[in-house]
């Protein structure tokens, strides 16, 4: 339930003050909840951009699981890209739960009006990138994970939990591939560091603008939708990072890069906002061959679709005749 037309100026902040008093105690807000129309809308933006990025994410790897140089390194490839396929299902589910339309999303995202993680508009040039997809992307895609899986909505929370123990398998999976490479023989470990460098700002970047360029962010922490901020997410996944790639040999792409004793914390150099706004408004060197390949896929699945709608029909229509015949 939202605030209608009906409701009266004291009787609306009344709800809100008994919302927001829910947040604060650490309830979880649940479907059939009253919940100010800003609060589901949202979330219907954040959990549908989230699918997004789940959907079209398993492009710039799928592209290797053919090329991938084992059956071992495969399998896992495979079960990795599936597994984020059942992601964007949890999400779009989750989205659906706050009077969403599948439809209506999937729509948004293959005409190109939804937004998704401007992360997966770069290209996959080596075998490493899968690698360095799953240490650095997947590592911070976990980092704002485990922050939203504390959020007051419970479908999005519960989905997180679930989503978050699948990414930690592909973090690791990523983090064991990129190691052997760097410690391997010496054209490995060029191609390894030339991975990092191509991955690493749109790793940091992924996590969104500086909280003073975010003007949803105070909202979002005031009805614990987020728990972070994105510096504060930012920071946590640098701090884990930086020190692992260094202990596997491999340079950090930053010049600014350095240690602060007294804040325990790894302070960067500036990031290039102005690329992370042009690829996320379409200007990136794959948002036109992602947004192509979706599009290709979801044609392709014309007929799946089409078949279940036919076989809901004839249930529907079998289970309404042996009622009346009962």
């Amino acid at each position: 339930m939202t605030d209608g037309p009906a409701t009266t100026p004291a009787a609306a902040a009344d709800l809100l003050a008994r919302f927001e008093a829910r947040i604060a105690a650490g309830e979880k807000i649940e479907p059939g909840d009253w919940m100010p129309d800003e609060y589901r809308r949202q979330l219907i933006r954040m959990i549908s951009q989230h699918a997004h990025s789940e959907v079209v994410g398993m492009l710039p790897e799928g592209a290797w699981i053919t090329r991938a140089p084992s059956l071992r390194r495969k399998l896992v490839l495979i079960a990795k890209v599936q597994d984020e396929a059942g992601h964007g299902q949890y999400l779009y589910h989750a989205a659906e739960t706050l009077g969403a339309s599948r439809d209506d999303l999937v729509d948004a995202l293959l005409t190109g009006k939804a937004k998704y993680s401007s992360v997966f508009n770069y290209p996959t040039l080596t075998w490493a990138d899968v690698g360095m997809i799953g240490w650095l992307v997947d590592g911070a895609a976990i980092k704002n994970q485990l922050m939203l899986a504390q959020c007051s909505y419970g479908p999005y929370s519960r989905a997180m939990v679930r989503i978050c123990s699948e990414e930690t398998f592909h973090h690791k999976q990523g983090k064991e591939m990129v190691i052997t490479y760097a410690q391997g023989t010496p054209a490995q470990r060029r191609m390894a560091q030339d991975a990092l460098d191509r991955w690493w700002w749109p790793s940091v970047q992924m996590l969104g603008p500086h909280d003073s360029d975010s003007p949803n962010t105070p909202l979002l922490v005031r009805w614990g939708i987020k728990t972070k901020t994105n510096d504060e997410v930012r920071q946590e996944f640098i701090d884990e990072h930086v020190p692992e790639l260094q202990e596997a040999g491999l340079r950090i792409p930053d010049p600014d890069m350095r240690f602060d004793a007294k804040t325990g914390h790894w302070v960067h150099g500036p990031i290039d906002w102005d690329e992370f706004w042009r690829v996320v408004k379409g200007d990136g060197p794959c948002n036109t061959e992602r947004l192509a390949a979706r599009n290709r896929a979801h044609a392709d699945g014309a007929w799946v679709r089409e078949a279940l709608e036919a076989y809901a029909a004839r249930h529907e229509i079998a289970t309404a005749r042996a009622a009346v015949e009962a």
